[in-house]
């Protein structure tokens, strides 16, 4: 297994996505993305391993992560790295008992109830939180209501005492990630700042210098 390393994490639907998404994949990682998840809500199971098994060769030589969404079978059959779960996904008890220690299982936190959840869950289940949606996105119509920064900023604080890594997801880019940023929160989780940028590994690039000037140690 890979160690996941949450610091820019990009989510691409390698199935249905625009373009040659291997291609953006390949760049991103370049460019200094440091985990990359598998999300494809359309595809077949056979579908989205074909697409995880794509996606873990590309990044075989970079040490990157490979993560599946949703879909805790699929990770198992394809060697993914982690799956991420959210609230109507196997519970992360379960998903640990089925995966062993070595699988890295993220937990969605959209609200209070949701870190309630990862507190209750036994230590050593969830390795990472993905908190969020920070602003409003199109690239899951089905997400909870936008946290706002100042939501995410209470989400976090809330979370720091978890003592877990923590993403955050939903609706960022250039524009808007030093002010995600300034919450503290460690990492960023994109998707269409990379994936529909023009030069993916340039927008790859603009993100992770903003996680360094933000951490600089």
């Amino acid at each position: 297994m890979t160690p996941l390393d949450p610091r820019l994490y990009l989510v691409v639907d390698p199935v249905h996505g625009p373009g040659d998404p291997l291609a953006v994949v390949r760049a991103a990682v370049a460019g200094g993305v440091t985990a990359v998840q598998v999300r494809a809500p359309g595809a077949t199971g056979r579908e989205l391993y074909a697409g995880t098994r794509a996606v873990l060769d590309a990044v075989r030589d970079a040490g990157v992560a490979v993560i599946v969404d949703d879909r805790l079978d699929v990770a198992l059959a394809a060697d993914a790295d982690g799956v991420h779960l959210g609230r109507h996904d196997v519970p992360p008890d379960a998903a640990r008992r089925v995966a062993g220690p070595d699988l890295s299982i993220g937990w969605s936190a959209t609200g209070p109830d949701d870190l309630d959840a990862a507190r209750g869950a036994a230590a050593g289940t969830i390795d990472l939180l993905g908190i969020g949606p920070v602003f409003a996105t199109a690239t899951k119509p089905d997400a909870a209501p936008p946290t706002g920064v100042d939501g995410l900023r209470r989400l976090w604080a809330d979370a720091r005492t978890l003592g877990l890594p923590a993403v955050a997801i939903g609706g960022i880019g250039p524009d808007n990630a030093a002010e995600v940023l300034a919450t503290g929160v460690p990492g960023l989780c994109v998707s269409s700042a990379i994936v529909a940028a023009p030069d993916p590994g340039a927008a790859a690039r603009t993100l992770r210098s903003a996680l360094e000037s933000a951490r600089p140690d």
